[in-house]
């Protein structure tokens, strides 16, 4: 696993073995942030669930002015912060060890780091497959939609299984569906009601 494109290019990422993450590959995460080129300069980042910081991580190389990394696997979380350490973006990244489906998505005393541009989502395949209103994933959403959580114009990413039904709350609305391999990048714009 690495840093594809941007400034910190071609720097190597630990990764967690096992079943507790799931890597992004470098096709799919070219395809992807050639997709977010012109939102990413300055962009402040949410990246949920972000395993070993592939996605956020990514973000910053490529022009994301901050990054907030949610992870909760203890393992997971220690290699995040080995490689916000090795790439050298502490003042630009916090690594934050909490349970993603219920956080407040607002880190407590760095004000500045919010609203987000951006939220990569990309939870286990299992939590999103079916979920509905009364699901953790979905009220995890809907905080996320928050004014004091996400920018008017955020952009909301979802990383599910190709065949993946679920719904998201207001003010999220579909604008993209991308569908590499086995899995599928839902493009969410929040929008006025």
């Amino acid at each position: 696993m690495r840093i594809i494109s941007g400034k910190y290019r071609r720097r190597k990422l630990l990764a967690n073995p096992g079943q507790t993450t799931r890597p992004i590959t470098d096709r799919v995460k070219v395809a992807l942030f050639d997709r977010l080129e012109e939102k990413l300069a300055g962009a402040c980042v949410a990246d949920v669930f972000a395993g070993t910081g592939s996605l956020g991580l990514e973000a910053l190389s490529r022009g994301a002015r901050l990054a907030v990394l949610i992870e909760q696997d203890h393992r997971a979380w220690e290699l995040l912060r080995d490689n916000v350490q090795a790439i050298g973006v502490e003042n630009e990244s916090l690594c934050w060890r909490t349970n993603a489906l219920r956080s407040s998505f607002k880190p407590k005393g760095l004000d500045d780091w919010t609203p987000y541009d951006i939220v990569f989502f990309d939870p286990p395949y299992r939590f999103m497959e079916g979920a509905g209103a009364s699901s953790e994933p979905y009220k995890a959403l809907a905080r996320l939609a928050r004014e004091d959580v996400t920018a008017d114009d955020a952009l909301l990413v979802i990383r599910t299984a190709r065949p993946a039904q679920f719904d998201v709350p207001p003010p999220w609305t579909l604008v993209e569906k991308m569908t590499p391999s086995s899995m599928a990048l839902h493009f969410f714009a929040k929008t006025s009601p």
